[in-house]
């Protein structure tokens, strides 16, 4: 009986959120003039999308679901042609409540929660249609190539390597080391894109987070030369340059959880205090600011080219060969004077091998986030050379109040950790 009652309650449960879909997706129709189907024929047609795939187990046979389908689609098409709209084929329409229709199918055969979350993202792509227009049309051919390269790169290239180690050390990789690169370009286009399609609207803070996601090296070099052209634009450059420096420190956090989470909490330990004091810093500097001249966006390079992301490729193998290298013959003292070398120019590689080396079971968690620490504390130390040398004395003073306030937070965090493992 038990039993019985337990099967009845579940199909319920798929039936009203069937319906639930439909009403989900017809309410963001209903918006919509020119549509021939709102809130009332969604519902209905998730609640058939179930019914028919229930007829259909009970049949034993797939008639009923297919049957169904053909009569939703040609119902609004119908619809459609009866009553046209010159401004509206209505294939939108038309593709959402067949969608509308295998959701529901879908909530019967025991993949709701995939379900749900499937009509969420469906009704956003509905409701910002003027806004994913007026992306793609601000896109250019640079973007667009940039967009397939990246397509390449994890769509085509990435799922035919070998997944097995090979090579001196057993230390590559191939689908991990393309993996990387795939990584490090969607991230760094997705950075590219916003800077381009939102603008200088958002002020200093927000170029400075973009400008940090696409390249925080690119941004300190063009903020360093526009204040160096315009002395008032010094605290607002300052700014800046802080935020996006502050945001790759966030990015390595980031990045280090999604490749191995398992470092995610020793990694925090330096992380957390480097955001804290930055971020303090960067309001400070944003008090500071009295003239708000408008931000120029940095003209970064988009990083999901193919030669860039080969050329990342090729710096991450060397660097993880060179850590295997250095770790076998010099132990964590060779990777530390490797990250302190490689992180003068690019803090990814260094970190993203010394994740690997550690997936792998050759570097301790303590080494890895030490050298992770390293690469950032020499990379902080770069930028803010090249800000005092382009910019002058003046930005580099302001640039190291924020700067500054990330590196003690990053030492403060290293000397903890070595303390608290007894290396100190």
């Amino acid at each position: 009986m038990s039993d019985l009652l337990t099967a009845n309650t579940d199909q319920i449960e798929a039936f009203l959120i069937a319906t639930g879909i439909g009403l989900l997706i017809g309410l963001e129709r209903e918006r919509v003039p020119s549509s021939r189907a709102g809130l009332r024929t969604f519902a209905l047609v998730g609640l058939l999308g179930a019914l028919m795939t229930m007829l259909g187990e009970a049949f034993g046979s797939g008639l009923p679901f297919v049957a169904g389908l053909l009569i939703v689609g040609g119902t609004i098409i119908a619809a459609y042609l009866r009553h046209p709209d010159p401004t509206d084929p209505g294939t939108t329409s038309v593709a959402a409540l067949v969608l509308c229709y295998g959701l529901g199918a879908a909530t019967w055969l025991g993949h709701a929660q995939q379900a749900v979350m499937l009509a969420v993202g469906a009704t956003v792509l509905l409701y910002f249609k003027a806004q994913l227009r007026g992306m793609a049309t601000r896109l250019d051919s640079r973007d667009w190539i940039s967009i397939l390269q990246f397509g390449v790169l994890s769509l085509v290239i990435l799922p035919i390597l070998p997944n097995e180690e090979m090579g001196p050390y057993g230390a590559l990789n191939p689908k991990q080391i393309w993996w990387m690169v795939v990584l490090i370009a969607g991230v760094g286009l997705a950075g590219y894109t916003a800077l381009q399609l939102a603008g200088v609207r958002y002020g200093a803070v927000f170029v400075g987070v973009f400008g940090g996601l696409a390249s925080s090296t690119a941004t300190t070099v063009l903020y360093a030369r526009q204040a160096r052209e315009l002395p008032s634009m010094n605290a607002m450059a300052a700014l800046v340059i802080v935020m996006a420096n502050l945001v790759m420190v966030l990015r390595v956090g980031v990045v280090a959880t999604l490749v191995a989470p398992s470092v995610a909490g020793a990694l925090m330990r330096i992380i957390a205090p480097a955001l804290l004091l930055g971020g303090l810093a960067a309001i400070w500097h944003w008090r500071q600011m009295l003239e708000r001249s408008e931000p120029v966006v940095p003209s970064t390079s988009n990083p999901a080219e193919l030669k860039t992301a080969l050329g990342f490729g090729a710096l991450y193998a060397l660097v993880l060969l060179a850590a295997a290298a250095l770790s076998d013959y010099a132990g964590s003292r060779g990777l530390y004077v490797l990250a302190l070398i490689s992180g003068l120019t690019d803090v990814d590689a260094i970190t993203l091998s010394s994740l690997r080396l550690f997936a792998l079971e050759r570097l301790a968690l303590e080494v890895t986030v030490t050298a992770i620490g390293i690469a950032m504390l020499a990379n902080l130390g770069f930028k803010l050379g090249m800000a005092a040398v382009i910019g002058g004395p003046a930005l580099a003073r302001k640039a190291a109040v924020g700067m500054g306030g990330v590196g003690v937070g990053l030492l403060g965090g290293l000397l903890w950790l070595a303390g608290s493992n007894g290396l100190l």
